[in-house]
């Protein structure tokens, strides 16, 4: 499909810069895909159209505070680093600021000094193998020297990284934040598991390949990033009864989607796994398997977020309930509100809605 097919204007202004102080009053834009209709409320009435028996699947994944800020040892020029994802050990796949003059055995250090790392390998577009030196427990260290890895939108940075993270953030890995369960509190949650709704946990963690832009002028050309999940045996069991029963998952966030269609496309049922890989590309054309209802926030235009979100529900429609929510002042990327998106839906006209 044509990239242009999926842009819109967007005032600069409904880019959202911070989280709002009460993460579920953000606005909320329930549509049902089915009957094209919109309703506009806030992110705790999401409470009145969940109902017992439902299963909605989190990303568990935490953001670690990968930006690193530092000095080439041989010429002191400033560096910045940017972990991506683990390799082996203490070896790291990391995005490289001014990169040109990192080649293979260069120094970099960190604060103090207590934190270095040397180039091991040299990898197109700024990316670099870097191998980290350092005393006690990395993550620990990070916490220390390292700055949260917002996204090129975001101005400025948080003052407080938990601001960053979702409050069932758990398994530390990933560069960016599943933003979708940014809007749920503690206590939403246990409003509703007292309906009678299920939670699970899986984990993706995300790279910073969901922020890169799609380059191509046919969406077919594009090649999507990869990114590793994992499901316990609990979670597969709990999900697999659920769709057995006909009940709704409902995921929370397109990486949520991402690890859920893996699964069930490849397999047809959830199955226990671990540092599992997938690059799947959901698009308009796509059918849907595992996934009822979708909780998301309001993406970039030509993103393949958007392009995920219009397989859910229709290019055009998309569109228009994009439109509705430029209208209504609604705020956008990762800070911003939300939409909850049911009812069925037919994928045979997907491709041309």
């Amino acid at each position: 499909m044509d990239i242009e097919l999926f842009d819109f204007d967007l005032p600069n202004e409904l880019i959202a810069q911070t989280p709002l102080k009460e993460r579920d009053e953000a606005k909320l834009m329930v549509i049902d895909r089915n009957k094209k209709s919109i309703e506009h409320k806030l992110f705790h009435d999401i409470l009145s159209y969940l109902k017992p028996g439902d299963v909605l699947i989190r990303n568990n994944t935490k953001v670690i505070p990968a930006r690193l800020l530092g000095e080439k040892k041989e010429t002191h020029g400033k560096v910045e680093v940017l972990l991506l994802h683990q390799i082996q050990g203490d070896v790291w796949e990391c995005l490289v600021g001014n990169a040109h003059s990192i080649k293979e055995g260069s120094v970099c250090l960190f604060g103090d000094g207590s934190l270095s790392c040397t180039c091991v390998k040299v990898l197109p577009e700024g990316i670099r193998h870097m191998e980290f030196h350092y005393q006690g427990i990395f993550l620990e260290v990070l916490e220390k020297l390292g700055k949260m890895p917002l996204p090129p939108y975001i101005k400025k940075q948080c003052e407080d990284n938990n601001d960053y993270q979702t409050v069932y953030a758990k398994v530390p890995g990933s560069a960016a934040a599943p933003t979708a369960g940014f809007h749920f509190t503690e206590e939403l949650f246990k409003k509703i598991r007292a309906m009678g709704v299920e939670v699970v946990d899986i984990t993706l963690n995300i790279g910073l390949g969901t922020f890169r832009p799609v380059k191509v002028t046919d969406t077919k050309d594009h090649v999507m990033h990869s990114e590793t999940f994992d499901v316990s045996k609990e979670a597969a069991d709990t999900l697999n009864k659920a769709k057995k029963e006909g009940r709704r998952l409902i995921a929370i966030g397109t990486t949520s989607v991402r690890t859920l269609e893996s699964e069930y496309k490849n397999k047809g049922c959830f199955y226990e796994t671990q540092d599992e890989s997938t690059n799947i590309f959901i698009q308009p054309g796509y059918a849907y398997k595992a996934v009822d209802a979708l909780i998301t926030n309001f993406h970039l235009p030509k993103s393949t977020l958007v392009m995920l979100v219009s397989a859910f529900m229709g290019r055009k429609w998309t569109l228009h309930c994009y439109e509705e929510a430029i209208k209504n002042k609604y705020r956008f990327f990762s800070f911003g509100d939300a939409m909850f998106i049911y009812g069925d839906y037919d994928y045979s006209k997907n491709l041309d809605d």
